[in-house]
C-alpha cells in the first residue's frame, strides 16, 4: 500500500511539474482564436482588433479562425473539444456563452462546464433599422403596421442577440413579426438594404455605417440610454413607451476547460491590456463599445448572471428551443 501511495504521489508531482513546464514555455507557437461568426461581423471585427494587441503582449501570432453557424454553436463546440493547452481560444459572445443553453434543445457540449473563463472584452448595444422603402419613420409606426397586418413585417437575424432583441420587442409591444434566419450579419444587412427583408436589429459595427450612409433607416437603440454615437435615435423604451426593455451584446474570451491556470492568467492580462489600450478604445468608441477589464473570476460570475438573464429574455419572447 505504501508503494502504491508513493507511486501516486510521484505521478501527481510529475503531472504538476509537467503542467508548470507547459505554462512556462507557453506560448511557443501561434495561438488560434475561433470566431464563431462570419468575417465582417462585430465579433470578427472586435476579435481581430484584440488579437493584434494581445499578440504584442504574448509574443506569438494569434490567428483568427472563423467558424460561423447555428448562432455561434459550431465555433463554440470546436473550442469546447480542443486541447486545453492555451493554443485554442474562443471569442465568445452572449450567444455562445449565455443564450444557446436556452435556444437549443440540446448542445453538443456542456455550456456551463466546457469553458475556462478568461476575460471580458466589452459590450455594444444594437440598432433597430428598416429598409428605406418601409413606410415607417419611427419604431411606433412600424409596430402599428405590424398590428394592422399581423405577420406581414419580417425581420432578419443571424445571431442570438439579433433574434432575441427583435422578438423581445415584438412581445412587449404585442405584435407578431416573421423571422428570416441568416448565416451571417453582413448577408442579412445586404438583404435589408436590398429590400428582401423589412427589418434588422444588429450591433453598431454592422448597422451604424449603413445608417450614417442613409442606406437604411435607424429607428431605435436597444440600450437603456441613448448612445452618444447616434444621439438622435431614441431607445426602444422611449420609442414605445416601455420601461424594462434592454438588450446588450457582449464579447469575452474563453478557453477549453482544463486549461492551466497560469496560462489563463497570462491570456487574461493580454486581453485586459488590449481593452485598456488607447487604440482599442478610440477605434470602437464610435460604435458604443464599452470595455470592462476584469479577472477570470469576474467573467465566471458574469456568465452565470447573463445565462439567467438570457434564459428569461428568451422565455419572455416566447422563442421555442430548436
Amino acid at each position: 500500500m505504501r508503494a502504491v501511495l508513493k507511486l501516486l504521489a510521484l505521478s501527481a508531482a510529475a503531472l504538476a511539474c509537467s503542467s508548470a513546464a507547459l505554462a512556462q514555455a507557453w506560448p511557443d507557437r501561434p495561438i488560434k482564436a475561433v470566431v464563431p461568426f462570419a468575417a465582417g461581423s462585430a465579433t470578427d471585427t472586435i476579435g481581430r482588433a484584440f488579437a493584434l494587441k494581445m499578440q504584442d503582449v504574448l509574443g506569438q501570432p494569434i490567428v483568427i479562425d472563423n467558424k460561423p453557424g447555428v448562432n455561434g454553436m459550431l465555433g463554440a463546440d470546436a473550442v469546447a473539444k480542443a486541447a486545453p493547452d492555451g493554443y485554442t481560444i474562443l471569442i465568445g459572445t452572449n450567444s455562445t456563452n449565455a443564450a444557446l443553453k436556452s435556444l437549443m434543445k440540446q448542445l453538443p457540449y456542456d455550456q456551463d462546464k466546457a469553458f475556462a473563463p478568461v476575460a471580458y472584452m466589452g459590450s455594444v448595444p444594437l440598432i433597430m433599422a428598416v429598409n428605406n422603402d418601409v413606410p415607417a419613420k419611427t419604431l411606433k409606426e412600424l409596430v402599428d403596421l405590424a398590428k394592422a397586418k399581423p405577420g406581414s413585417i419580417n425581420f432578419a437575424s443571424a445571431s442570438t442577440s439579433q433574434l432575441v432583441s427583435t422578438e423581445m420587442m415584438a412581445g412587449m409591444a404585442g405584435v407578431q413579426l416573421t423571422n428570416v434566419p441568416y448565416k451571417s450579419g453582413p448577408a442579412a444587412m445586404t438583404d435589408l438594404i436590398g429590400g428582401v427583408v423589412h427589418m434588422f436589429s444588429a450591433d453598431f459595427a454592422v448597422m451604424l455605417p449603413q445608417v450614417k450612409a442613409g442606406k437604411v433607416r435607424g429607428l431605435a437603440v436597444t440600450s437603456s440610454k441613448r448612445s452618444p454615437a447616434v444621439p438622435e435615435l431614441p431607445t426602444v423604451n422611449e420609442a414605445l413607451g416601455l420601461k424594462d426593455y434592454e438588450l446588450i451584446a457582449y464579447f469575452a474570451v474563453f478557453a477549453p476547460a482544463g486549461t492551466p491556470a497560469d496560462i489563463v492568467a497570462r491570456l487574461n492580462k493580454a486581453v485586459n491590456d488590449a481593452a485598456n489600450s488607447k487604440e482599442i478604445q478610440e477605434r470602437f468608441a464610435g460604435i458604443g463599445f464599452a470595455v470592462e477589464p476584469g479577472t477570470p473570476a469576474d467573467l465566471a460570475k458574469r456568465s452565470v448572471t447573463e445565462t439567467a438573464k438570457w434564459a428569461k429574455a428568451i422565455k419572455d419572447a416566447k422563442i421555442e428551443p430548436q
